[in-house]
């Protein structure tokens, strides 16, 4: 007994030593990248097999007020991170037999005009139906619309290619996409995303980058002007919240990405649907499948993640399912090159021994 007691305690011991190496390694890391991006403000949130093993803020929220970012409180905009959390929607419908990825979107939405060709949930989602992304400067649009009134901007335009022959990034689509939970689900979408995915997974923090609500713990959001960081324009992100438009901490977010490893508000099943890769006409794989990329790590693991980019927001959620690991970051500003710091952050929490 007394040796195992003894066992306990170096086992302990040695794990919190570790990862306090990691975090001063972490920690560096992040100032370093935030001094050479000139970022305001970044939060990040590591957890592994469940538990967060590093959450920390860095720099301000608001640059001029010198509110500092808390990882639990300041809620940052999650831009295309959207779409994952959409799909995980989507697929609560599936799991609940009120929806099929492979229908048609008309069964869902009639009175979407018609297309030369016919397309599927799957298609729209995997951004392989040839909907169309913004043109010129629609995304800087500042004009508060309903998620229905949000599909007169593209609903006109023809569609890019026949369905299934090409990749296309489409945040329009997911605007749809958003028509057709609310529909399927006969239920206001921002209300089923809180009943169904945001309060079931303890996301307290996660809602509606609602342009007329004042958000006392949202962030501010900044641009590179000039060589200069300023804060950005406004913009009403409602009408396109499936697909960039929902405010969140990076803690939300770590409990969020814990669904694809352990799910429990969906089910394995529909886990493996969104994180199947879509494939062409022509057999290529899209290395994307609802709602999230797919790809592997060095060490040949899957890996599923998401970037976000927009007005005042550079961010990316990170999941590894093998290794059970989560990592959130979310920064204040628009622009801001990612790759090679998440490169460095892996090294430190997947490919060391801890």
């Amino acid at each position: 007994m007394k040796l195992y007691i003894k066992l306990l305690v170096f086992f302990i011991f040695s794990s919190s030593f570790l990862n306090a190496q990691f975090e001063k390694q972490a920690t560096k890391l992040t100032e370093t990248f935030m001094k050479e991006q000139n970022i305001p403000g970044l939060s990040i949130t590591v957890s592994k097999k469940g538990k967060v093993i590093w959450s920390e803020g860095f720099g301000y929220a608001d640059l001029e007020k010198k509110e500092k970012v808390s990882p639990k409180n300041t809620q940052f905009r999650i831009a295309s991170i959207s779409k994952t959390l959409t799909a995980l929607a989507l697929a609560k419908l599936v799991d609940d037999n009120k929806l099929n990825f492979n229908e048609s979107i008309y069964k869902y939405v009639p009175d979407f005009p018609k297309k030369k060709y016919d397309f599927t949930i799957r298609q729209v989602a995997g951004h392989t139906a040839g909907i169309r992304h913004y043109k010129g400067r629609e995304f800087l649009i500042n004009e508060k619309m309903s998620i229905v009134q949000g599909l007169d901007i593209f609903k006109d335009s023809d569609l890019l290619f026949k369905p299934g022959a090409k990749f296309k990034y489409s945040t329009y689509g997911w605007n749809l996409l958003s028509v057709v939970i609310q529909n399927a689900a006969n239920k206001d979408f921002f209300e089923f995303m809180d009943s169904e995915v945001f309060l079931p997974l303890k996301m307290s923090q996660t809602t509606v980058d609602d342009s007329s609500k004042d958000f006392p713990n949202r962030t501010q959001f900044y641009v590179k002007r000039k060589g200069k960081i300023v804060i950005g324009p406004k913009v009403s992100n409602e009408y396109k919240a499936a697909g960039g438009g929902f405010l969140s901490t990076s803690e939300d977010l770590v409990l969020f990405g814990n669904e694809f490893i352990k799910p429990k508000v969906t089910t394995t099943n529909s886990i493996k649907e969104l994180t199947t890769s879509n494939i062409l006409t022509f057999g290529n794989e899209t290395d994307y499948g609802i709602g999230i990329g797919i790809s592997t790590t060095k060490n040949n693991s899957p890996k599923f993640s998401h970037s976000g980019g927009g007005v005042g927001v550079s961010s990316m959620l990170l999941i590894y399912p093998e290794e059970e690991i989560v990592i959130s970051i979310l920064t204040n500003l628009s622009g801001v090159k990612m790759y090679d710091y998440i490169r460095e952050l892996e090294n430190i929490f997947l490919y060391q021994k801890n």
